[in-house]
């Protein structure tokens, strides 16, 4: 297994062969496929899961925030796919995308935050159809509020994050936030051959809360 991000601290905490490189620069996502192929002779599934996080409205978002989310959640998405689309197709291999609910539902206050995730959702669908006759399969989760750096990262102070943590828990059905460890059992299942007949799926992983209204 290949983990590959930008802090070389943070990948010494995995059992995997450790890639330091920015995706979201085409020289970094390049080396990145190169370097895992060479390692490996080739490659049998693609995760994506780098992203951002930047709040803003349509009022108040900068074009150089909007670009930079544009840029790691839907831009080095797809061209990490398209860089490792001639390997899964001699592997038969297959691309997990990680996306979010506000892909599948309109939230305020994260505007780029949103369409970049509807983008990875239709990225996925489109991207499956034009792959199934390759033998390729491409689907992509949909979490809801998960304990991750991510509101950290995007600059929400840490009171307000626990703040946040906690008033999810009314956000969503199940009366919890999910753990990272929930969202990469579902990564796993897809990534797998027990998922051989899906493709093209956006699955919920939320605790119910694509279902709720506005709150």
């Amino acid at each position: 297994m290949v983990a590959v991000a930008r802090r070389e601290e943070r990948l010494r905490e995995l059992e995997a062969f450790p890639i330091v490189a920015d995706v979201s620069t085409e020289a970094g996502a390049e080396r990145a496929v190169a370097e895992a192929v060479a390692r490996f002779g080739g490659l049998d599934v693609l995760v994506n899961a780098a992203g951002i996080l930047v709040p803003g409205t349509i009022e108040n978002t900068t074009l150089d925030a909007w670009d930079a989310t544009m840029n790691i959640n839907a831009r080095a998405v797809f061209h990490m796919m398209k860089l490792a689309t001639p390997y899964l197709m001699a592997s038969r291999g297959n691309i997990v995308n990680v996306s979010s609910v506000t892909g599948l539902r309109s939230f305020p206050g994260i505007l780029a935050y949103c369409v970049s995730k509807a983008a990875v959702d239709q990225l996925t669908r489109c991207a499956a159809l034009e792959l199934a006759s390759k033998g390729v399969r491409v689907n992509a989760v949909n979490p809801g509020v998960v304990v991750t750096e991510a509101h950290l990262s995007g600059g929400m102070p840490p009171e307000n994050y626990e703040r946040f943590l906690e008033h999810s828990k009314t956000t969503h059905p199940l009366g919890r936030v999910a753990q990272p460890e929930e969202i990469a059992e579902l990564i796993a299942f897809l990534a797998s051959d027990r998922a051989s007949w899906i493709t093209g799926a956006t699955y919920s992983i939320d605790g119910g809360r694509a279902l709720t209204c506005a709150r």
